[in-house]
C-alpha cells in the first residue's frame, strides 16, 4: 500500500491566540533516516503517545510530525473542556458498566493532563470549575431533565439550576435553566497542547514543519516521505505507526468510507475592559455545552473573553470557506448580543472552523488498523480527553502492556459503519445537518 495523503489546509486557525503565535515549536532538529517509531499528528493523541513511549520504552527512538504548527488542528480549535462525563451520544447507552469506564478514562486523562501540567508549569488557564449544561426554552428544558436522568443512572452528583441561578454565574437571563456537574476543566487549549509539545521526552523528536506526502508499508515496516517547511524532503522509515492523524486518517489507506469530517464554528472576543467588567454581572471563568447537541457551546474565559460556538457542516475538503465563515462571525454576534446585551459593543476578534470526525453509528475506533499501525478515530465531537487517552493506550497496545484502562479502552470502542458514496453522502449529510440547525432553532 502506498498513498500521496492530502495535507492540511492553510485555512484560518484558531483564535485562542493571535495568529503570529502559531508558529512551529521545532523546525530544527535533524531528521534522521530511522525510527523505531512514527508518530504521524501533534494534537492531543500523538502528544501523548509520544509522552507516554518516554515511560515505557524510552530506549526507543520515536519521531513526531505534523504538517502544520501544533495547535492547527482540532486540539487547538476546540473551546476547552476536558470532560469527565460520558457525552451527548455516549450518555445515551443504557449499559451503565460501560458509561462507567468512559468515566475512568476521561478522569484518568484529566488527572495525567493534570499531573503534566504541574510538572511542566504549563500556563493554560487550567480551572478545575466543573460546566453548565444549558437549555433556552421547552425543547432544551426537555432534553436537560432526560440528562439528570442519566445521571441518577450512573449515581453522579449535579445541581439543577433555574433561570436566576444562571444568571447569578452567567450574567445573562437568556437560560431557562442549567445543570452543573462539578468534574469538568476548562483550559486554553491552544496553550495546553503547545505546552505539552515542549516538554516532550528525550527520546522524542518534534517536527511541526513535516507535512506526510508519501506513506508507504514495505518491507516489514513503514517509509514516510516528509516535505519540510523550507521545501527540502525527507525520508523517514519507521517499525511502528501511529496515525494520531482522525479525519485525516482516510488520507492514509485506511478508514476509508468509515470517517465523516464534520465542522463546527467558533468565535472569540477581546478580553473585556475594566469599564465592560463593570457592566457584567456573571462571574468569570465559566462553560455552558447545550443540553440539545443542535445548540449552542459559550465559554467566558479566565481573562474575560467570550466564546460562542454553534453551527455544523460536512467538509469533505477539511476546511472552513471564508464566505462562510463572514455569515457564522455574524450569526455568532447576534447570537452574543441577544445573550450579553449590556456587551455588544464587545467585538469579535476571531471566527474559525475545526474539523472533527463523526461515525455513522457513534463508534469511536481504537486499535490496530494493520499490522504495526495503530490509530483512534471517530472521537464524535469528545476528542480531547477521549485523545489524551487513546494516544497512551495506543502504546500499551502496541508494547503489549496490558491495564484495566486498556481493557476498558477496548471495551468501550467499535467499528464506524460504512457511509454511503458520494453524492448519496453530501447530499443526507448535508440535508442532516440543516434539519438538525432548523429543530434546535430555539437553542442557538
Amino acid at each position: 500500500m502506498a498513498c500521496k495523503p492530502t495535507l492540511p489546509p492553510l485555512d484560518r486557525p484558531t483564535g485562542w491566540r493571535p495568529m503570529d503565535e502559531l508558529v512551529p515549536v521545532d523546525e530544527s532538529t535533524p531528521v534522521d533516516a530511522s525510527y523505531d517509531w512514527l508518530i504521524v499528528g501533534g494534537g492531543i493523541t500523538g502528544l501523548s503517545a509520544a509522552m507516554r513511549l518516554g515511560e515505557v520504552a524510552p530506549q526507543d527512538r520515536a519521531l513526531l510530525v505534523d504538517a502544520r504548527p501544533v495547535g492547527w488542528g482540532a486540539s487547538g480549535r476546540n473551546s476547552g473542556f476536558l470532560l469527565d462525563l460520558p457525552h451527548k451520544f455516549d450518555l445515551d447507552h443504557p449499559d451503565t458498566a460501560r458509561l462507567d469506564r468512559i468515566m475512568k478514562l476521561n478522569r484518568g486523562a484529566i488527572d495525567r493532563l493534570h499531573e503534566q501540567v504541574d510538572r511542566f508549569a504549563i500556563e493554560c488557564d487550567w480551572s478545575p470549575v466543573g460546566k453548565l449544561q444549558g437549555a433556552v426554552k421547552k425543547r432544551g428544558t426537555g432534553m436537560m431533565a432526560r440528562f439528570c436522568e442519566a445521571l441518577d443512572k450512573i449515581g453522579q452528583t449535579y445541581e439543577v439550576l433555574d433561570r436566576q441561578g444562571c444568571t447569578e454565574i452567567m450574567g445573562t437571563g437568556y437560560y431557562a435553566g442549567a445543570v452543573f456537574t462539578p468534574g469538568s476543566v476548562l483550559v486554553d487549549p491552544l496553550l495546553l497542547v503547545r505546552g505539552l509539545a515542549r516538554n516532550l521526552p528525550g527520546n522524542v523528536t518534534l517536527r511541526d514543519d513535516a507535512a506526510v506526502v508519501e506513506f508507504a508499508a514495505r518491507d516489514g515496516g513503514f517509509t514516510a516521505k516528509l516535505r519540510l517547511s523550507g521545501g527540502d524532503t525527507r525520508v523517514v522509515s519507521a517499525r511502528r505507526v501511529i496515525l494520531a492523524t482522525d479525519p485525516y486518517t482516510r488520507e492514509f489507506g485506511y478508514m476509508k468510507n468509515r470517517i465523516l469530517p464534520t465542522i463546527t464554528y467558533a468565535s472569540i472576543t477581546r478580553p473585556m475592559t475594566r469599564e465592560e467588567r463593570s457592566r457584567y454581572k456573571g462571574r468569570m471563568n465559566w462553560g455552558l455545552t447545550p443540553a440539545d447537541a443542535g445548540g449552542t457551546t459559550l465559554r467566558m474565559t479566565a481573562d474575560g473573553r467570550l466564546l460562542i460556538r454553534n453551527h455544523y457542516g460536512h467538509a469533505p475538503r477539511y476546511r472552513a470557506d471564508g464566505a462562510v465563515l463572514a455569515r457564522v462571525a455574524e450569526a455568532h454576534k447576534q447570537g452574543l448580543d441577544k445573550r450579553f446585551p449590556r456587551l455588544s459593543d464587545m467585538p469579535i476578534t476571531s471566527t474559525w472552523g475545526g474539523v472533527v470526525s463523526l461515525s455513522r453509528n457513534h463508534a469511536t475506533y481504537f486499535g490496530e488498523m494493520a499490522p504495526g499501525v495503530f490509530s483512534a478515530n471517530c472521537y464524535n465531537g469528545v476528542g480531547m480527553t477521549r485523545g489524551a487517552s487513546s494516544g497512551r493506550l495506543l502504546v500499551d497496545l502496541a508494547v503489549g502492556h496490558r491495564s484495566q484502562a486498556l481493557d476498558d479502552i477496548i471495551a468501550v470502542s467499535g467499528k464506524p459503519s460504512t457511509l454511503p458514496p458520494d453524492p448519496f453522502l453530501s447530499v443526507g449529510v448535508s440535508g442532516r445537518m440543516k434539519l438538525v440547525e432548523w429543530e434546535s432553532r430555539s437553542e442557538m
